[in-house]
């Protein structure tokens, strides 16, 4: 399953930035819909395209594994 990290991605912008950072702004500077991102954020094993790991990483700054995280499936 995969994981998303985009509420540690964005405690860390608001520490680096010191100022607060709401899911609408992180969804329409990332160029998606907030509905979107808060599904990414809330739902555990939620499915979603390249092109919103393309905006995240762009507004973020980062790469691809910063926000995602492979955990093994436990069987």
């Amino acid at each position: 399953m995969l994981r998303f990290k985009i509420k540690e991605m964005i405690a860390k912008k608001e520490f680096e930035e010191s100022r607060r950072i709401t899911i609408a702004e992180v969804a329409e500077a990332a160029g998606i819909h907030r509905m979107t991102l808060s599904k990414l954020i809330n739902q555990k094993g939620y499915n979603t395209g390249t092109e919103t790991l393309d905006g995240l990483c762009k507004y973020f700054n980062c790469s691809v594994a910063d926000i995602v995280e492979y955990i093994p499936a436990e069987e």
